[in-house]
């Protein structure tokens, strides 16, 4: 009778173990995104050219030979990653587009937007400034390009717009406004990481661009 039960106890866990097992196991989508997330995370702590395959295998919990069957080759991976903040980009600006605000209130939530996803993402800056990264992969520098050239233009056509409206000065040109903007971004972004983010980027985001915004105002 024990050894019926013992038997039976093992049959109960061994169902167990399997059903665990089938629960746990991710399809070849879902692995890659986590290898993805888990790239920019680590990017964001050790910086994109410190970052070694074996770290990131030890980090999502597989073997390295488990991120080369989703990423041959490492500039795979930062290509997935580069997609990705595109992505995540996209949904900000996508966003603004569709929503129900003026120009100048949708543009100060495209930078507070733009400054919350820094801010969550720490490795956004050092992967977006990253000489070494950029000098071995030609499509991650035009595509990083590309990106900030489309940021470039939403950003100006909402300057162009307040300027229509006659809100913002009329001898304001919407393009070297739009490349302050972004330069204010890309600037505290820059502080922000130097300083080890011990400030609150989004609020001194905040602060700045409404400085730089009351400079674009039309005079009375």
């Amino acid at each position: 009778m024990d050894n019926n039960l013992n038997a039976g106890e093992y049959g109960m866990e061994e169902s167990q173990n399997r059903n665990m097992s089938t629960k746990t196991r991710k399809s070849a989508e879902e692995r890659k995104s986590e290898i993805i997330d888990c790239a920019m995370k680590l990017a964001g702590e050790v910086g994109p050219d410190r970052l070694t395959t074996e770290a990131l295998a030890l980090a999502v919990g597989i073997s390295q030979p488990g991120i080369f069957r989703h990423f041959p080759k490492k500039i795979d991976i930062w290509e997935a990653v580069a997609h990705r903040i595109g992505e995540l980009l996209r949904k900000n600006w996508t966003a603004m587009e569709n929503g129900d605000q003026g120009s100048a209130d949708r543009l100060r939530s495209f930078v507070t937007g733009h400054l919350t996803f820094i801010q969550t993402t720490p490795a956004i800056p050092a992967i977006l400034f990253s000489t070494e990264l950029h000098a071995e992969n030609e499509y991650l520098r035009s595509f990083f390009s590309g990106l900030m050239q489309r940021v470039h233009r939403f950003v100006s056509e909402m300057i162009a717009s307040e300027i229509e409206a006659k809100r913002y000065d009329r001898r304001l040109d919407p393009d070297d406004a739009a490349f302050l903007v972004l330069a204010l971004i890309q600037g505290l972004a820059m502080r922000w990481s130097l300083n080890e983010r011990k400030f609150d980027l989004v609020k001194e985001g905040e602060r700045l661009l409404a400085l730089q915004l009351n400079g674009f105002r039309q005079k009375a």
